[in-house]
């Protein structure tokens, strides 16, 4: 295993977080019977195999959902703020092993090391916040109208969550789901992206431990390995009532379209278009920095990247040309070098993406600004370090329309009232992330007012992406509609009961019916 250019440093990562090349493959919740097809995780850093997992079977599927099954009748009877206790030592076990868990993400996805401390940091926020959370599960009492009644609603665990994630986000946006369903009482299965196996692997282990500390089943906490077909077991799976999928709107129209028809629940956190409006009356130095760690974070493979950036006319210039000029400083190499602030994108997939949408944007008539590139020598030997490139475009152009999940901003225009940025903005089928740089309070206001941004985020001089987990995190249209992380999204984990209760002698009906015998 890790036999890289950086194998000491990621062996002593591995070595950390447990993982040895005996039980890479193994998932909790099931006996691995090694029959499965082999996944390689391949680093975009440098190209070399980390690891090699096998992909979950069927028979080690039934095997999971029989103990996932048996583990919830144990694990919703304990009191809730015990499942809190539960979550409250995972995170201290997430903050003791920051640091090689977020070298993981790093190495095994390609973002920088920082970026991949930040994940884990978001893993530790959620759980702080589901811990507090485990006492504050509450429904509400109201007022009968019949005499002698008291009616009130409570939430119950739904049962077993199916979690389906993305590589962009290999561990985050499992812990958003799995911490919260946690503590409402639910047990998850989850598969985590063929891409990045590992993280997966390293996040169920040190799960396991806790559950086995405290001499509580194994199966509250369950992984399987493998590509969409696995995936599949459980979207058409009636014993999983929710199915929480981050990827592509593809891949959630597919989702939601098998869940519902078995009538499911769906949470969808899909593609995302999103844009900066840069008005008359912004911070150039705020709009700049925005923009760019927008526009090139995680190699522009956040949901939330800044795809679009959409500047007034009488600024167009001045804003283009210092955006233009800060890509000039970007340094592009290995992510664990914390120098530098791009890494690679994920595969070659990625890079080919990438090479078609510069392509495309060029053949419907937009202008290149800061020229694309793949590149090679030393240090790039994995072919997948693009150099982040700045397009200028119309809003109507088809590929201004869809999601590029590679560094590629494109820039364009608009003119007079602030309400026309907002219609370009909005002229997209996603509806992920927003934002607005102006220092005018009614701008800002239009921007976020019933008139204005249609995303289910809306950011005020600050850029589309680095949510945080005390908010509810989704979006509209294409996106998906599903809601993560903070607020009041942890009703989605739960099905919600109305209870009335008559403590006299007689039963009087509803409505004042009669109804004697």
């Amino acid at each position: 295993m890790a036999n890289t250019r950086n194998n000491t440093a990621i062996a002593e990562t591995l070595k950390a977080l447990e993982i040895t090349s005996e039980n890479a493959g193994t998932s909790t919740g099931a006996k691995t019977m090694n029959a499965g097809a082999v996944i390689h995780s391949v680093s975009p850093v440098d190209g070399e195999v980390i690891a090699s997992v096998t992909q979950t079977t069927s028979e080690e599927y039934e095997q999971v959902m029989q103990t996932a099954a048996e583990a919830f009748k144990v694990w919703r009877t304990m009191p809730a703020p015990q499942r809190g206790e539960i979550v409250r030592q995972f995170n201290e076990e997430l903050r003791s092993l920051k640091e090689p868990l977020g070298k993981l993400v790093s190495y095994e996805m390609g973002k920088s090391y920082q970026e991949g401390l930040g994940e884990v940091q978001e893993m530790i926020d959620i759980c702080d916040f589901a811990v507090g959370l485990s006492r504050q599960l509450h429904g509400l009492t109201m007022h009968s109208e019949r005499p002698g009644h008291r009616m009130y609603e409570q939430y119950h665990p739904l049962g077993i969550v199916g979690i389906i994630s993305a590589f962009n986000f290999p561990v985050a946006v499992w812990s958003w789901n799995t911490a919260l369903a946690w503590v409402c009482g639910d047990v998850c299965i989850w598969k985590p992206s063929e891409k990045t196996p590992l993280t997966g692997i390293a996040c169920q282990k040190i799960a396991a431990r806790i559950f086995s500390k405290n001499n509580l089943p194994e199966g509250i906490s369950c992984l399987i390995n493998g590509d969409y077909k696995v995936g599949e077991l459980m979207t058409q799976d009636e014993r999983v009532p929710l199915i929480s999928a981050t990827g592509s709107t593809r891949m959630g129209k597919q989702v939601a379209q098998t869940v519902g028809g078995r009538l499911g629940k769906s949470l969808l956190e899909l593609g995302g278009n999103n844009a900066i409006i840069v008005t008359p009356d912004s911070d150039l130095k705020m709009t700049v920095i925005g923009a760019v760690f927008g526009a090139v974070g995680t190699a522009g493979q956040r949901c939330t990247s800044t795809r679009r950036l959409i500047i007034h006319e009488s600024i167009y210039d001045k804003v283009t040309n210092a955006v233009v000029d800060a890509y000039k400083q970007l340094r592009i190499g290995n992510p664990l070098d914390e120098n530098n602030h791009v890494g690679p994108v994920i595969d070659k997939e990625a890079v080919k993406n990438y090479q078609n949408a510069l392509e495309k944007v060029v053949a419907e008539g937009g202008k290149i600004l800061v020229e694309g590139g793949v590149l090679e020598g030393e240090g790039y030997e994995s072919g997948c370090y693009v150099k982040p490139a700045i397009a200028e475009a119309e809003n109507h152009f088809e590929i201004v329309q869809h999601e590029t999940f590679a560094p590629v901003l494109y820039i364009m225009k608009y003119s007079g009232d602030v309400a026309n940025a907002i219609e370009l903005q909005n002229g997209v089928r996603q509806g992920l992330s927003s934002a607005i740089m102006t220092n005018n309070l009614r701008e800002a206001e239009r921007f976020l007012s019933v008139a204005g941004s249609d995303c289910g985020i809306a950011n005020v001089n600050i850029g589309t992406s680095g949510a945080e987990i005390g908010g509810a995190f989704g979006g509209e249209k294409e996106t998906g509609g599903g809601r993560e992380s903070g607020s009041d999204a942890w009703k989605v984990y739960m099905r919600r009961q109305t209870n009335t209760i008559n403590y006299t002698t007689q039963l009087p009906l509803a409505q004042g019916i009669k109804f004697d015998l």
